[in-house]
């Protein structure tokens, strides 16, 4: 376990100039929102052969509290070892808290499942079900994947819980790929209050005394590192992912399960490339969204022609979301390159500012270069794989959904398509021409049915107009009653 003993731990700003260290840190912890906290150690998790074993491991051992949150929880033979440890642990006491995801575990888990763990005293609230008062809602998610125990032991992770991460050896499926990080130390005091913080917007806030102060944990080792707990459209991991980019000296190697380049992170990347860094990033080959994969190889030529190199994994999904800087940066969490992830979705991530923890993760990427295939450009300046090795094109099992926010991401990057194709305010690539031959046959395909049958785009139209009226009322109805009620207290005080 990194950082369980003194290393030469050389951090990503090495200058001796006090100030400029200082400087350094409060860039990023401005950047981030996030402070720096040393004196925690670490262990890497590769894939849920290492991961599963360490979560459960940890939830079996707890005496006092277990907070558990994940976007997507499936009621399958993984779901049920873990609802079995806690149920048991909370039939011996422990405060044990769940917190899912409404749309990401739509349809991966029956209310028999919820009610299990609920009749034996496991605490679960649900994220963001639909509201009749918020018809967009829906729009942010509770994307985060962390466990904390006892306030001494957390998790932060890629890893949702299902099958699909484990495999199928019986179908010869091969696991997803993901990456997780153990932390001990006083930084699981804020995986704990990121935890109390999206537990108190769904009822009652957790109770003061069963939430870890930093202060009262004891150091375990010597790794410093940053609990990002991003939320919507507070953007504090799309800054640090641009300051990162902006000060990688030497390499800086990406992993990504849903790549959707924003411009600005394109072009912090490509910039980044064109002075000398050697700049990667890995992406599935096979993907449980599929169509995603078209808007994502959509984004490939501008960061080829600026020397970033790309591969494609060979094996099942990869669903990992890392990066790892100058061997003494590493990033590990469930945030995504994509405008859903930095702005739309509650998110949560570990900077580790380590050297032996980043080395650990470098052989990890180099590993998993080995099963995958480089994308070059072609001779006409097209995006194509070094060598076609064959991948696995199993249909893969479950639901291919991922996230529905990540739809939107879509739907974000066909838009900016076409508006540049419309309006011509940049040169498009060869590669989108596919995006815009979809578009302009979607297009045609409305125009037809709405000169046919008028009153299909009459009825949906209503019902949102209906829909949106309704919440409007609600709202204000609720905050006029809000207004009386805060009056009536103030004009009739308590003895």
């Amino acid at each position: 376990m990194a950082g369980m003993k003194k290393s030469q731990n050389q951090r990503l700003f090495p200058q001796t100039d006090p100030s400029v260290r200082l400087m350094a840190e409060q860039s990023f912890s401005r950047a981030a929102g996030a402070p720096h906290v040393e004196g925690n150690s670490v262990r890497l998790l590769k894939d849920a052969d290492e991961n599963y074993p360490a979560w459960l491991d940890a939830m079996r051992s707890a005496m006092k509290s277990i907070h558990f949150e994940n976007y997507m929880i499936y009621d399958d033979g993984i779901g049920s070892q873990f609802a079995d440890v806690m149920i048991a642990r909370a039939e011996e006491g422990v405060k044990v808290r769940v917190i899912y995801d409404w749309l990401g575990t739509l349809g991966t888990a029956s209310r028999r499942y919820w009610k299990r763990l609920k009749d034996a005293g496991v605490e679960v609230r649900c994220f963001n079900p639909p509201r009749l008062d918020r018809p967009f809602g829906w729009v942010n998610r509770d994307h985060r994947k962390m466990i904390a125990i006892d306030g001494t032991v957390g998790f932060v992770t890629g890893l949702c819980v299902g099958q699909m991460w484990v495999g199928y050896p019986e179908r010869s499926i091969d696991p997803w790929r993901d990456t997780g990080i153990m932390i001990t130390g006083p930084a699981v005091s804020d995986i704990e209050h990121a935890f109390a913080d999206i537990w108190s917007t769904m009822g009652p806030a957790l109770p003061h005394d069963e939430v870890s102060d930093r202060s009262a944990i004891h150091p375990t080792g010597d790794v410093s590192l940053r609990v990002v707990a991003s939320a919507p459209y507070t953007t504090g991991l799309f800054r640090l992912d641009q300051l990162i980019s902006s000060v990688a000296r030497e390499t800086l190697w990406l992993t990504d399960a849903y790549f959707i380049g924003m411009s600005p992170y394109v072009q912090a990347l490509a910039a980044a490339a064109q002075d000398g860094v050697d700049v990667r990033l890995l992406v599935p080959g096979t993907t449980d969204i599929p169509f995603l994969s078209s808007i994502s190889r959509a984004g490939y030529q501008p960061l080829l022609e600026a020397g970033v190199r790309i591969f494609e994994w060979n094996g099942q999904m990869l669903h990992a979301k890392t990066a790892v800087v100058d061997g003494k940066w590493a990033r590990i969490g469930s945030t995504n390159l994509n405008i859903s992830s930095w702005l739309g979705n509650y998110e949560l991530d570990v900077a580790v500012e380590d050297q032996s923890f980043s080395r650990a993760m470098e052989e990890m990427y180099l590993e998993d270069l080995s099963r995958s295939t480089e994308i070059v450009l072609g001779r006409r300046r097209a995006a194509l794989p070094v060598n076609r090795r064959t991948r696995p094109r199993h249909h893969l099992p479950g639901r291919s959904k991922g996230s529905i926010s990540r739809a939107g991401v879509g739907a974000m990057r066909v838009g900016n398509v076409l508006g540049a194709a419309i309006s011509h305010r940049r040169t498009l690539e060869p590669a989108e021409a596919k995006l815009m031959l979809g578009a302009g046959a979607i297009l045609l395909a409305l125009a037809a049915l709405f000169v046919l049958w008028p009153q299909w785009l009459a009825i949906p139209f209503v019902i949102i107009c209906s829909w949106l009226a309704v919440a409007l009322f609600l709202r204000a109805v609720r905050l006029i009653l809000d207004h009386r009620r805060n009056n009536d207290g103030e004009s009739h005080p308590s003895g």
